[in-house]
């Protein structure tokens, strides 16, 4: 399993890439285990992680072991893209999503996910407008908006 984990560059840029690609739900959940290893070695806020599920299996197992990796990798990560999840439902994926407290934004292909991530730019929606705000230092966590003190 750990030969589909692996570090690849794109434009000079090292991207972590998890390839999840044709994998049965046990497999998934053996990746997703697997990912936080490579990862939490590295500086808080520098992974670029890509996630590929073309043509993957999800159980309720695997989206679990999703679930946990997301939070356990999410103070390591810069940013994080997941191609071709058209297979995992949507409110699972809106869960991971939620649990995790992280964006992950989809893409159709790995090439549009990879240029994405070593870009910089920001997701849009598909009217034209920012889709979430960043802040570099959390990763791909949204950032937080000013709470009113009321003092």
């Amino acid at each position: 399993m750990e030969d589909r984990i692996r570090f690849v560059e794109h434009k000079g840029k090292q991207i972590l890439l998890a390839d999840l690609s044709h994998c049965t739900p046990s497999e998934v959940a053996k990746i997703a285990l697997l990912v936080p290893s490579y990862v939490t070695p590295e500086p808080r806020g520098s992974v670029l992680l890509l996630a590929d599920f073309t043509g993957a299996e999800f159980d309720r197992i695997a989206i679990d072991r999703l679930k946990e990796s997301a939070v356990f990798d999410r103070p390591h990560l810069k940013r994080s893209a997941w191609v071709a999840i058209e297979r995992l439902p949507k409110v699972f994926y809106e869960h991971i999503k939620n649990f995790s407290q992280r964006d992950l934004p989809a893409f159709e292909t790995r090439e549009a996910a990879m240029d994405w991530l070593v870009s910089g730019e920001e997701m849009r929606s598909p009217d034209g407008t920012q889709d979430r705000t960043h802040d570099d230092t959390q990763g791909d966590l949204p950032k937080r908006r000013p709470t009113s003190s009321g003092r």
